[in-house]
């Protein structure tokens, strides 16, 4: 799995446990019953949409958040034992055990990734939208030439660093991993995506980035890393 995806989700779980260590440097009491249960609830709610968007919502983890969920008991004693699932999760993710989870690298992160875009984009947010679809895309082009045994970094003179998304998508050309037509459609979704994060907003339309959105998911769904 990609380094950088492994820290990008690591940080994500690490944070929900931050925040309930913080927590419980204010509480009084181990379960941190002092504190309200709106404290207990909005945690909660953090922690398992947090292990939602990295394991997807058919994981073991999801699962096993659901049963504590369901469980007839007070909300603070069923927060501690969630952060215990995060906490696991965390640890499996920078273990490595979750390497060739597909969940962790395709379904439901993508998903989530452009239905956010395609949620942003409804609300007049083109521009995120554009950007966030475009990391989606990025992140699938890295996963398809680690699968095919394409380089995804290269030794410039400021050491190794990664392959940028342009290149990867010329490699997988190159290679047939990706049809030419595919291969010319990335190229325009990353110049779409580039556009946005430089704040070129003026140079293209939501309805394009609409297009772009749609283009993807079926791109992910027909090259599948």
């Amino acid at each position: 799995m990609d380094v950088n995806l492994i820290k990008q989700l690591a940080e994500q779980l690490n944070s929900v446990v931050e925040t309930y260590k913080e927590l419980g440097s204010k509480s009084k009491y181990d379960d941190l019953s002092d504190l309200g249960e709106e404290a207990a609830l909005n945690l909660i709610t953090r922690s398992t949409a947090a292990i939602e968007r990295v394991s997807g919502r058919e994981s073991v983890y999801s699962r096993q958040i659901q049963e504590i969920l369901s469980r007839k008991t007070h909300d603070f004693d069923k927060l501690s034992m969630v952060i215990g699932v995060v906490e696991s999760l965390t640890i499996d993710i920078q273990s490595g055990y979750l390497s060739s989870a597909s969940e962790l690298i395709h379904g439901e992160i993508f998903g989530d990734f452009l239905e956010m875009s395609e949620h942003l984009s409804e609300e007049g947010y083109k521009d995120a939208a554009a950007v966030i679809a475009g990391s989606a895309l990025e992140a699938q082009l890295r996963q398809l030439c680690i699968k095919n045994n394409i380089p995804i970094e290269v030794i410039t003179a400021k050491g190794i660093q990664p392959m940028k998304a342009d290149l990867m998508n010329s490699d997988l050309g190159h290679a047939n991993t990706i049809s030419k037509l595919d291969q010319k459609n990335v190229t325009a979704w990353l110049d779409l995506r580039n556009k946005a994060a430089h704040g070129k907003y003026s140079e293209y339309t939501k309805d394009q980035v609409t297009l772009m959105i749609g283009g993807i998911r079926d791109f992910v769904t027909r090259n599948n890393a």
